[in-house]
């Protein structure tokens, strides 16, 4: 099975009424990839839509979410994005934050296996964090997307994955040299996901302890979120590519007169070409 050509940089597109414009523009910037977080993603035909602004950039998911949307409407995205743009899909999935959920993983993928047309196991990705789910993204598909881990634990999902298979990290970043707006912003989206099951269980696996979880202490946000100076962001991401990542996902939250994710991508473009 080979793995998807991605590049080793993409942007996580927030929609907006320009969000198409905006695609356009960061294939012009240079970015080998534009990925639609799963809280953008309201409606499959997004991507259909985002394929349709560009020309040659990969369009990936991250994540689609197993218990939002049913196998055959995946299966019917992928053959719609076959046909508008072959070779330019990713399909990422994830999910669910539900018990036992390799078994659900495990059947989903079995649909899109028997369909008519199948989506193949080298068209796909999974989010995963524990070893299980590494080890899932390994058999049955291209490889991993990975939120929220540093470099260390990059470098052990490597040796996890192997070198035939992709390993993808989806990259928090806030452009802000003011270290307590910077972990403010940071802190507003670690709020919910330290709630979650298993973004505590993959903390905790980093050598995080409870304390630093409960409280999202400095310590947690600033080695889970990058913030500060362009140059200095630039030099964090690429500390994932040295650790084994094939492809990084620049994800940029914003508050305030904070850059968002098209200005903060102009910024790092050249730096990170």
């Amino acid at each position: 099975m080979s793995k998807p050509i991605l590049g080793s940089f993409g942007v996580a597109l927030k929609v907006s009424p320009t969000y198409l414009d905006d695609a356009a523009e960061l294939e012009r910037l240079g970015y080998s990839a534009i990925w639609l977080p799963g809280g953008q993603i309201d409606d499959l035909s997004r991507l259909v839509e985002i394929a349709r602004a560009t020309t040659t950039v990969r369009v990936a998911s991250a994540v689609i979410s197993l218990d939002v949307y049913p196998p055959g409407m995946v299966v019917d995205l992928h053959a719609q994005l076959q046909a508008r743009a072959p070779g330019r899909f990713v399909l990422g999935l994830g999910g669910p934050q539900k018990p036992r959920p390799l078994t659900m993983l495990n059947d989903y993928l079995d649909h899109l296996d028997n369909a008519e047309p199948p989506v193949p196991a080298e068209r796909r990705m999974l989010a995963a964090l524990g070893p299980r789910k590494l080890e899932l993204a390994r058999d049955r598909s291209a490889g991993a997307i990975m939120l929220l881990v540093t470099p260390e634990y990059t470098g052990a999902a490597r040796r996890m994955l192997g070198d035939g298979r992709a390993l993808v990290i989806d990259q928090m970043l806030v452009l802000d040299t003011d270290a307590a707006r910077a972990r403010k912003t940071a802190r507003r989206s670690l709020q919910f996901l330290s709630g979650l099951r298993g973004y505590r269980a993959s903390f905790a696996r980093m050598g995080f302890p409870e304390t630093d979880i409960d409280t999202l202490s400095d310590t947690l946000v600033d080695q889970l979120v990058i913030w500060g100076d362009p140059n200095a962001v630039a030099a964090r991401i690429s500390e994932h590519l040295h650790a084994g990542a094939d492809h990084v996902v620049l994800h940029v939250l914003e508050e305030g007169d904070q850059p968002g994710p098209i200005d903060a991508a102009r910024r790092l473009a050249h730096l990170l070409s």
